[in-house]
């Protein structure tokens, strides 16, 4: 497959090891990959903040950037909740190839198990690890089974069903396994006192199950409780799936 990797911002500027290990998952699982330089941000800042103009600029020319792949894959479920589900709100007019393009874009696990139907990649993880459910992955991409849903999915998710396969990880599952963990983008900085306590408090609940790290789909939710860790001295580390799958060991 002739895949585009569509690196998020905040992992571009704040986390690219999480872009490297995915551009080494895809071409480990035999895809052709293609990166373009001059990406940009999808919008989702801009969507959230209601500025619709702005946001379907950047709708447009990531539509362009990526235009005639095969798939396009993200180490961000939010990211790809955002061009799978909102770019219709700004881009309401959208050809046939835009839609079909939108409906190719994937979370890099949800790729893995879904599309190209690979769970082992041989990968080693010694260590006690919590999994964090992102928002954005449970409620718009359907990764997982979320609390409230009156007939949930059965079985387990495809960041668990990744996990599961990695040598030595042992997966832990706090009592509340979906429950946010404060960030939610502009939330945090509109109300950072609010989002400190639900951080605080999920990175609690972890600590206490023994959790050495802490992982998921979304490192700007990961970034999130990391930074509540290293203010307050304790709680399991933050590494994104992506990391986790090309781990050969010891971190």
């Amino acid at each position: 497959m002739d895949v585009g990797l569509f690196v998020p911002c905040y992992v571009d500027l704040l986390a690219p090891r999480v872009a490297q290990a995915t551009l080494r998952i895809l071409e480990r699982v035999g895809c052709r990959v293609h990166y373009d330089p001059d990406q940009t941000c999808c919008g989702q800042p801009f969507l959230n903040a209601g500025a619709a103009r702005a946001a379907s600029r950047l709708a447009r020319r990531h539509l362009e950037r990526f235009a005639g792949l095969d798939a396009v894959v993200t180490p961000s479920a939010s990211c790809a909740a955002t061009v799978r589900l909102r770019f219709p709100e700004v881009e309401p007019d959208a050809s046939e190839e835009d839609t079909r393009q939108r409906a190719r874009t994937f979370e890099l696990g949800e790729f893995l198990v879904r599309i190209v139907e690979r769970t082992d990649l041989s990968a080693c993880f010694p260590h006690r690890v919590a999994l964090l459910q992102s928002c954005h992955g449970l409620r718009d991409l359907g990764l997982a089974a979320s609390s409230e849903e009156a007939a949930p999915t059965s079985g387990p998710g495809t960041t668990e069903r990744l996990l599961r396969e990695v040598e030595g990880l042992e997966i832990f599952t706090p009592e509340r396994p979906d429950e946010c963990c404060g960030f939610g983008g502009s939330f945090s900085v509109k109300y950072p006192e609010i989002s400190g306590r639900m951080g605080r408090a999920r990175l609690d609940a972890l600590a206490e199950g023994g959790a050495e790290f802490v992982t998921g789909t979304d490192v700007s939710c990961l970034l999130h409780l990391d930074g509540i860790r290293r203010r307050l001295g304790r709680g399991p580390r933050a590494i994104h799936l992506a990391e986790i799958l090309v781990s050969e060991g010891s971190h």
